[in-house]
């Protein structure tokens, strides 16, 4: 998802309407330099609001001229984006800033001009704060590009690994590669080929995470039973996933069709099941591993061009 800067907007002093600029300077892990709502370590380091939001809202106001940028006392006004799909962990890419989305809303405790005018306030519903990863400057019509958040669960799937006769290099691999590529991995846990443990951990993991990867299971004697505890859980597959990562790793190892693992969604989750294998964990995760970030901003909606 991708949007444009509207406006820049600095304040001087907390409580008044921030004044465009021509461009601002972040700071990491500061804020706007020069602007009063600037603080280091703080959780609301930037602010930002959708114009086309704001006059949706105050349509009466802009009739009148007194609906502009920065009247909320917001330092980013930006245009062209539903800031409303945004979760608390997601980052916003503008030029080389990197701003990591850390509250949605707030709590009022002096009425602005706005809310003294019509009577309500949209900034404690629909502002966006964030703490600045990295710094830059920033202007009006500067992209801005969402990297959405991928909170991940990996489940190793497999009666040896769980009685502690096998070591489970394959999850350990997941959570190392996921790392790697700033996803954060928050829960890994091996369980054994029980189809009721299985079902019960993917239903209860997809109300938490972005992402659940499960190794194991996937093959064809009487405890391979992973995705048939998958199929009963996900609400929509997705064979195409499952049929390319078995086509192409056949060009490595023809017993790679024998893996039965599916892909769906559950939720706002996605999840993948991988063979057990660790040389086809490796295989199948570098051929899945961008598209995955595509499926995950499909599953929320994110509009793509």
């Amino acid at each position: 998802m991708k949007g444009i800067v509207y406006s820049v907007n600095i304040g001087e002093k907390k409580g008044e309407v921030k004044k465009k600029v021509e461009f601002i300077e972040l700071i990491e892990n500061y804020g706007v330099k020069g602007d009063c709502h600037a603080e280091y370590g703080a959780t609301r380091q930037v602010s930002l609001l959708s114009w086309e939001r704001m006059n949706q809202e105050f349509f009466c106001l802009k009739k009148k001229g007194d609906l502009k940028p920065g009247i909320f006392a917001e330092n980013i006004t930006t245009e062209k984006i539903d800031l409303r799909k945004l979760k608390i962990g997601d980052k916003l890419k503008i030029n080389d800033t990197l701003i990591e989305i850390s509250q949605i809303g707030k709590n009022c405790h002096q009425y602005c001009e706005i809310y003294k005018k019509v009577g309500k306030c949209i900034m404690p519903k629909e502002g966006i704060f964030g703490k600045v990863i990295k710094g830059g400057i920033i202007k009006e019509k500067d992209i801005i590009e969402v990297i959405p958040k991928i909170d991940v669960c990996i489940l190793t799937i497999s009666d040896g690994c769980f009685e502690g006769k096998r070591k489970d290099e394959s999850g350990k691999y997941l959570k190392e590669e996921c790392e790697k590529i700033n996803w954060k991995v928050l829960k890994y846990e091996i369980i054994p080929d029980e189809k009721e443990i299985i079902k019960e951990r993917l239903n209860k993991f997809s109300n938490i995470y972005d992402l659940i990867l499960t190794t194991g299971g996937t093959g064809i004697t009487k405890r391979d039973v992973t995705p048939e505890a998958t199929k009963e859980v996900i609400e929509k597959e997705i064979p195409g996933i499952s049929e390319i990562l078995r086509i192409k790793t056949y060009e490595k190892s023809k017993f790679s069709v024998i893996s039965r693992g599916i892909c769906g969604i559950k939720g706002e989750t996605l999840i993948i099941n991988f063979p057990g294998s660790l040389n086809g964990v490796k295989d199948y995760f570098e051929i899945v591993k961008d598209i995955i970030v595509h499926l995950i901003e499909m599953i929320r909606d994110f509009p793509h061009d």
